[in-house]
């Protein structure tokens, strides 16, 4: 069992279906608490349109994107501090529920797990698939 992550920072809604096709990815899990962008086709509705047009799922849990400050702290470059305040969000009942269906999720499909930032190394997905891999013993691969 394969969960995947991508970030859309520096590519394009053609580019980043490209990838998920090539993984074969069945649906992306959208992780931003703000499913909203300034990226042309990475707003909630256009993005989900565009993935099933491609024949690909699209999830959004809102519960496991990072609260503001952590995404203020993210944009610093302020990693550590993000991380903080993210840890202490996931400790929330809403963002355990969101957790879980995440899991759900990722043990019956290929998943991906969609955030802005580029590199997963700096962003809150990276801890969401390590504690679906803690769950599931699935191997995470950054797209």
């Amino acid at each position: 069992m394969i969960l995947s992550t991508i970030g859309y920072e520096a590519a394009t809604l053609p580019e980043v279906i490209a990838k998920l096709r090539a993984a074969g990815v069945e649906v992306v899990v959208d992780v931003r608490a703000v499913a909203a962008s300034r990226r042309a086709g990475f707003s909630k509705s256009v993005l989900r349109a565009s993935l099933a047009a491609e024949g690909i799922g699209y999830e959004h849990l809102r519960s496991l994107g990072t609260p503001k400050p952590g995404r203020e702290a993210a944009r610093k470059g302020r990693v550590a501090e993000m991380e903080a305040i993210f840890a202490e969000h996931m400790a929330t009942p809403e963002a355990q529920d969101g957790l879980a269906l995440a899991t759900a999720i990722a043990r019956d499909r290929h998943a991906a797990l969609l955030c802005f930032e580029a590199c997963a190394k700096g962003c809150h997905r990276r801890i969401v698939a390590g504690m679906i891999r803690d769950a599931t013993g699935c191997d995470v691969q950054d797209l």
